[in-house]
């Protein structure tokens, strides 16, 4: 199940993970604005909840990567 995962090169999501926690750049990045309005209670809407797992996926991906190569 987790055979493509282990194919994806760390070289290549990390930059990935670290990009699409950054974007965009200006004026304040998506996860960082949909956390604050999930902390805030008004992330309701479907497109914002989408917007926030699309943004996670390439670190969550990395996540997973990760403790599968450290409970080796």
């Amino acid at each position: 199940m987790f055979a493509l995962l282990d194919k994806i090169p760390y070289a290549l999501l990390i930059p990935a993970a670290a990009f699409m926690l950054m974007a965009p750049f200006t004026p304040m990045p998506h996860v960082l604005e949909k956390l604050i309005m999930l902390k805030n209670g008004t992330l309701s809407k479907p497109m914002d909840i989408f917007d926030l797992f699309f943004h996670l996926i390439p670190t969550i991906l990395l996540a997973i990567k990760i403790i599968r190569d450290i409970s080796r």
